[in-house]
């Protein structure tokens, strides 16, 4: 309707110019034809009690028509069609649609129907069948398990890494089978079971959730009744109506229909030029005036999928080795720490008949020899297998047991990691008018409080359900506008409950994109920041367009009241005022802060690639102060000064680059030296500790005791330094890339 009522109202407004002996006729009939979507529009919002911009552009266009100034009320209409066509533009970017959560249920299932399997819809599993799920499949409905499993379960809890269950256990529909095929019995039919449950109160969110008032609506409410007070004032105290229609006129709240709507629109445009995606423009209104930020954990701050982050090995083998024989036999396996190992290794040699065994792990041949990984093969474990289960408890890490030929020789250690952006993403966000920001997790409160730890939240709640999400979304929105953030299935009803949600595209997050009102396209959470900045600054700068032109209407208004501007006299001082709020509206296309240079981007990236190689360097010094605490060993000394030419050889070269040719770029980017300065200061100890090790190895051909306990104290202190230091860049510097 907003197209025609345009095209019609051009057409009208044009013929009429060039048709001067039938202009009065064609500019009636295009008031006419803007009256009537004009009514229709303006009696929608008295029916959800609202007063907004289109009830006063009726009191306008039937005032034309009752004293015969046909040629303002067509310019009105060309006015009110152009506002509304931006504004289902803006509509029409997306709506709000669950169905993706249906989408990815499953259809059909597998049942054993006495000694036979057959498929059958899953809407006709009935209570106590038996139900096959293979690996990798989801599963469809509630169920008991009938012999020992391992489940993804992170779409509905955010658990990254897999949970075991034991036959007899319970399973929700929804989850993942990442072990081998498992056999459970129908505890609920599907439109009964879990998953059918979160989808129903995402629905039930997405309706309830009120709708986002209008900026130019909040504004009409006052600006309506203050321009027929004067209007009928002018009326009154003259005598005059077409006094009255000019004030109306003038008062055409076009500066609220056009410049609020591109500010707003400009503002998706830009947002989306930074990778977010936003479904309509009161998603965007929302967003810059959000002060609760709700976030959830798993894919949204932490990565989202389980890395290995320590290799902690027996006597004799090196971390390389233990990860290219834990590769061998994983590179086919689909289980989700099976790619965590494949992507630590690097290099992955051959492996003969492999073959995955439930509850233990995947097991082959390597060169010969018999190679496990999953749990340990020996009864009883060593001293140094002993230790490394107290520090993946200390770690609250996942175990991946290395076994060659029934013997233990390494242990993986495998954690979901914060990203590396999420803090400094978390500090853009405050900067930019959150005040308030909220973890919620269907974690363990242990893997939670870490994160929570170090990115300084507000509040943290873990264990939670999607119902638990939802309640605590509604009521922070009770205090302050809020936006909620995540990528799971078990987001998507708090998602639809915000008044704003953001999904990240990426693993499992079809569901959470679609019942969001913004999407990020990459997956990355610093994007979130860049939406927030670009929206509050589209906010503000709508505010004031619309604050421009209200006044300059004021204006306008007295002086029609006064006599001395007739209504299409009127109608073009107004078609000026939304000139000038319109050109200042369209600021919100331009970016906030000068482009990142190209140089600049291309030397983020080049160094923020390094760190990832040199994570095997640092692993060594780690694993060289491990290995002295069993004494001065051959092994201990071998990882000493392994750990030494590392440092020597490939890591200062890198920290003095970095001194050389990513710092002054980084302080040209964050205002001068001073802001590069402790970083230098952290490359001058790394050094220091690098020497000082160097001058234990120089002293003699051999270490001898009485050196260990300055070793250690010296690798342990180079280990969290280089720790501390590496995270300060990745967080500080390699996310300012744009």
């Amino acid at each position: 309707m907003s197209r025609l009522l345009l095209i019609a109202a051009v057409v009208a407004l044009a013929a009429g110019a060039l048709i001067p002996a039938a202009a009065d006729a064609l500019w009636l009939a295009g008031t006419v034809v803007s009256l009537v979507p004009a009514m229709v529009w303006a009696g929608k919002d008295l029916l959800h009690k609202r007063f907004g911009a289109d009830l006063l552009a009726v009191f306008a266009l039937a005032g034309t028509l009752l004293v015969g100034e046909y040629l303002a009320g067509v310019v009105i209409g060309v006015m009110l069609g152009t506002g509304q066509v931006l504004d289902d533009y803006a509509k029409r970017r997306a709506r709000r649609d669950l169905s993706a959560l249906l989408e990815r249920a499953p259809k059909q299932a597998r049942v054993r129907i006495g000694h036979e399997t057959c498929t059958v819809p899953v809407a006709e599993i009935t209570v106590g069948q038996t139900v096959i799920v293979a690996s990798g499949e989801v599963v469809p409905v509630d169920g008991r398990l009938l012999g020992d499993g391992e489940f993804d379960e992170s779409a509905l809890t955010g658990e990254a890494l897999p949970v075991r269950r034991a036959r007899g256990e319970p399973v929700c529909s929804g989850v993942v089978n990442a072990g081998r095929a498992t056999e459970l019995t129908a505890t609920a039919p599907a439109d009964e079971s879990a998953y059918a449950g979160v989808v129903r109160l995402a629905e039930q969110a997405a309706a309830e959730s009120a709708p986002v008032v209008r900026l130019a609506d909040r504004a009409a409410a006052v600006f309506l009744p203050v321009a027929v007070v004067i209007a009928a004032a002018a009326w009154v105290l003259t005598d005059d109506p077409v006094r009255a229609v000019a004030v109306l006129v003038t008062a055409t709240p076009c500066p609220l229909l056009l410049a609020a709507p591109i500010a707003i629109t400009a503002g998706m445009s830009r947002a989306s030029r930074l990778g977010v995606v936003v479904k309509h423009g009161g998603a965007l209104e929302a967003l810059g005036r959000a002060r609760t930020a709700v976030l959830d954990k798993t894919g949204t701050v932490t990565i989202g999928q389980p890395a290995v982050t320590d290799v902690l090995t027996a006597p004799g083998f090196t971390t390389q080795r233990v990860l290219e024989l834990a590769a061998a036999v994983e590179q086919l396996s689909p289980h989700v720490l099976a790619a965590a190992v494949v992507r630590a290794a690097g290099s992955v040699p051959p492996a003969e008949q492999v073959e995955e065994q439930p509850g233990v792990g995947a097991a082959g041949l390597v060169d010969g020899r018999q190679v496990t990984v999953g749990k340990p093969s020996a009864e009883v474990l060593p001293e140094w297998a002993r230790a490394a289960v107290r520090r993946a408890e200390l770690d609250m890490a996942s175990m991946i047991w290395v076994s060659l030929d029934g013997e233990p020789i390494g242990v993986l250690l495998a954690r979901d990691e914060i990203r590396p952006d999420a803090a400094r993403t978390l500090r853009r966000l405050r900067m930019a008018g959150i005040e308030r920001i909220v973890l919620l997790t269907g974690d363990r409160l242990d893997n939670a409080q870490d994160v929570g730890t170090m990115l300084g939240l507000d509040e943290l709640r873990a264990q939670c359900s999607p119902v638990d999400k939802v309640s605590r979304v509604r009521e922070e929105r009770s205090r302050a506008v809020t936006l909620m953030v995540g990528d799971g299935i078990n987001d998507a009803p708090a998602l639809a409950a915000a008044d704003v949600g953001i999904g990240l595209a990426g693993r499992d997050a079809t569901a959470a994109a679609r019942a969001a009102d913004a999407v990020i396209t990459d997956g990355r959470i610093a994007r979130l920041a860049d939406a927030v900045e670009a929206a509050a600054r589209a906010h503000r700068i709508a505010v004031q367009s619309a604050g421009i032109g209200i006044a300059l209407s004021f204006v306008a208004m007295a002086v029609a009241a006064f006599g001395r501007l007739a209504p299409a006299a009127g109608a073009l001082v107004q078609e000026g005022i939304d000139v000038a709020v319109i050109l200042n509206a369209l600021r919100a296309l331009l970016p906030a802060r000068g482009r990142q240079s190209k140089a600049v981007a291309e030397v983020l990236h080049r160094f923020a690639g390094e760190h990832e190689h040199l994570l095997p360097a640092r692993q060594a010094v780690r694993r060289a102060a491990d290995d002295l605490s069993a004494g001065l060993t051959p092994q201990a000394e071998q990882s000493v000064r392994r750990a030494y030419r590392l440092m020597s050889d490939v890591l200062l070269p890198h920290e003095r680059a970095e001194d050389r040719d990513l710092y002054p770029f980084v302080a040209k980017l964050l205002g001068g030296p001073e802001a590069t300065q402790t970083m230098s200061r952290g490359h001058a100890e790394i050094e220091r500790h690098v020497r000082r090790l160097g001058r234990h190895l120089s002293a003699a051909d051999r270490l001898d005791p009485d050196q260990v306990d300055d070793l250690r104290a010296t690798l342990y202190g180079l280990d969290a330094i280089l720790t501390l230091h590496f995270a300060q860049e990745e967080e500080d510097y390699f996310t300012l890339v744009r």
